[in-house]
């Protein structure tokens, strides 16, 4: 049985497999994870996260109704409100006066200003890289987290979900959401292809965040 015989999300997770392992793989979140650096570079992580997490929060906003897209809006997988508690606790209150964004991070801003509230497959596309992936490996950088820094829930709220069921049956609930979609052909491509670009940009704020930090 082949990736589109199981359906658009087996389609969409194969993919995007090369992208997606080559952003786990950048120099940066090996080192975070590998306990080689301060606690400063997680924040900078997080506040990065943030520029990003709250445009594309607000171009779901703009999706909410909608009779196709409106279901993948879920207010459990929100990341804003708790990346900024997070940020309160590891660099106090006066954090977003001195936030500004890295160039990669303002690339990737402007790509989900471009295509968020326009395009609904795009829109979906960063949606999936960004929340099935906090879902996900997200969890092992949140104990990697608590044991390198110490932590116990202030400072990595980011990585709890605990609005939404166990992560397996959330992640199955959202793979029927792709499979159930009335895409058309040339939105499948071309949200395999946006999401593709979601982690090569995604990539790009390790990068940087590599040049400031490493």
């Amino acid at each position: 049985m082949t990736a589109v015989d199981e359906g658009f999300a087996a389609r969409l997770r194969a993919g995007t497999r090369d992208e997606h392992e080559r952003a786990e793989r950048s120099v940066f979140v090996e080192a975070l994870l590998g306990g080689a650096l301060g606690r400063e570079a997680y924040a900078g992580l997080l506040a990065q996260s943030y520029l990003f997490y709250d445009v594309l929060e607000a171009a779901g906003e703009s999706w909410r109704g909608d009779p196709v897209i409106g279901g993948f809006v879920i207010d459990g997988l929100l990341r804003r409100d708790v990346l900024a508690l997070d940020l309160d606790f590891l660099l106090g209150p006066g954090w977003r006066d001195a936030l500004e964004p890295l160039p990669a991070t303002q690339s990737y801003v402007d790509r989900l200003v471009e295509v968020g509230s326009t395009d609904r497959g795009a829109f979906v596309a960063h949606h999936y890289t960004r929340y099935l992936g906090d879902l996900s490996g997200g969890q092992v950088v949140r104990r990697r987290m608590q044991e390198i820094y110490g932590l116990t829930d202030d400072g990595v709220r980011f990585y709890v979900f605990d609005r939404v069921t166990k992560p397996k049956p959330f992640r199955d609930h959202y793979r029927a959401l792709l499979d159930g979609a009335p895409w058309r052909d040339d939105e499948r491509e071309s949200l395999v292809a946006e999401a593709n670009r979601a982690f090569q940009l995604n990539r790009a704020v390790f990068d940087d965040l590599a040049t400031v930090y490493c």
